[in-house]
């Protein structure tokens, strides 16, 4: 944290001058208040035939990357011809939806292409690229162009993002203001990264404690067994393995009630869809039915205490969502519910199941049409290990002390993140508006 405890004392400018804008106040009075069509160039040349020569670009949260082609994730066009040309040192803005999109401005580091929806620009070489790239990235963070908002989209226009003024110092400035946002954010960056790392590798360690416990036991002296089962590999002697249909007592799936009837949703019954198994344990839903949508659907009601995954979803491609329920719900046809029987504690199967995630995925999960689904013959002929109960309450035990540690640890690790965040915003806006002189 030596980036957020560092004091540094900035100057201020000699001068100060009313920008005649009320967010930003005073600016230096060398500044200037500019149109932005004398700052950038709009650029509109599509790829058309020749989009294999191209390298697809995205806008995101890390500035403008390059798609991977080979793996791909999300959705991509049948074709390209529409895409645009985008060249080292462009802009890249995101002019519609603007108040809902994380990120509107890129400064692209690459030559490629990029969907036609977004508006390509070039800045004349008069101003510093750097510089231009901090002050929007400073305006979106806060989204500070909202009053050139229009429609129900929240579209910029063209002609209005033009007329908007852009507050520039002299280029000597503007170079200065960039090399030390550049170095300093830098360092914020890495820090961020490297506390970010840090986060994975306890939740790595996390993982294997998990599933050390609920593969091996607790006792490294015990005598062991071939499982028979190839991804579990030897288990403690005593323990059994049991194909999951014959620990099930109950399982179901659900419905989805009419989206046409105002009057079977907003009842106050929770209604699980793949979008909600998130974390271990469920109380809320993003959506909620009514006692007459239950009734009038094949959608069902699981009972407190039960467990439900979710059967069909794209998020199966890199995970095998799994919650207990802490209150009675309604679930969906894509979240299957199972009452297990007294041979295996419902806490017990969640951690089992989380804790060889991707091993019991690659055992069970289908590519369906069009999106990933569970193969549940499959699932309910999966084996797995299965311990006295006594010992499952042990193994419980001591995951529950090692979650705690690491979930202490991992969110001391994301506030010292977020601080880190937040001055380096703080620190972008101070320079960028003339608050601190850095030269």
């Amino acid at each position: 944290m030596e980036v957020v405890k560092e004091k540094v004392e900035f100057q201020k400018y000699p001068a100060y001058k009313d920008s005649g804008v009320e967010w930003l106040g005073e600016i230096p009075a060398q500044w200037e208040a500019l149109s932005n069509k004398f700052i950038f160039e709009l650029k509109k040349n599509q790829v058309g035939k020749r989009s294999s020569e191209y390298d697809l670009l995205s806008l995101t949260l890390k500035g403008i990357i390059k798609r991977d082609m080979e793996n791909p994730e999300g959705k991509f066009p049948a074709e390209f011809d529409t895409y645009q040309e985008v060249k080292n040192g462009d802009f890249v803005f995101c002019l519609f939806d603007v108040e809902e999109t994380p990120r509107t401005v890129g400064l692209s580091p690459f030559d490629g292409m990029i969907t036609g929806a977004y508006t390509v620009m070039q800045p004349r070489n008069t101003f510093n690229k750097s510089f231009l790239y901090y002050f929007y990235l400073n305006l979106d963070s806060k989204k500070r162009m909202r009053p050139l908002y229009k429609g129900l989209r929240n579209t910029i226009p063209k002609d209005s993002f033009f007329s908007f003024k852009t507050f520039v110092p002299p280029i000597k400035e503007q170079t200065a203001i960039s090399s030390f946002l550049d170095g300093k954010c830098g360092k914020i960056d890495a820090a961020i990264e490297q506390k970010q790392k840090l986060i994975e590798l306890l939740k790595e360690r996390k993982q294997i404690i998990i599933q050390n416990a609920v593969t091996k036991g607790l006792d490294p002296d015990v005598k062991m067994k071939d499982s028979g089962v190839e991804w579990i590999g030897e288990i403690p002697e005593h323990w059994k393995v049991k194909k999951i249909k014959h620990l099930v007592k109950n399982s179901f799936s659900g419905g989805t009630p009419s989206t046409d009837r105002l009057d079977f949703w907003n009842g106050g019954i929770p209604w699980i869809s793949s979008v909600d198994v998130k974390l271990e344990y469920l109380e809320n839903t993003a959506r909620e039915i009514s006692f007459k949508g239950l009734s009038n659907s094949s959608a069902k009601l699981a009972p407190e205490g039960a467990v439900v995954f979710v059967t069909r979803s794209g998020i199966l491609q890199h995970t095998f969502p799994i919650s207990i329920l802490r209150r009675e719900m309604a679930i969906n046809q894509d979240i299957k519910c199972l009452i297990l029987k007294e041979i295996i504690l419902s806490e017990y199967f969640k951690q089992l199941v989380k804790g060889n995630n991707s091993k019991i995925l690659a055992e069970v999960r289908q590519q369906a049409a069009t999106v990933e689904s569970i193969d549940m013959e499959a699932f309910f002929n999966l084996r797995i290990a299965v311990p006295p109960i006594i010992e499952q309450e042990e193994v419980l035990e001591l995951i529950y002390g090692t979650s705690e540690k690491v979930e202490k640890a991992i969110e001391l690790q994301q506030k010292q993140i977020e601080k880190l965040r937040e001055y380096k915003s703080s620190l972008i806006d101070a320079a960028v508006t003339g608050k601190i002189k850095v030269s």
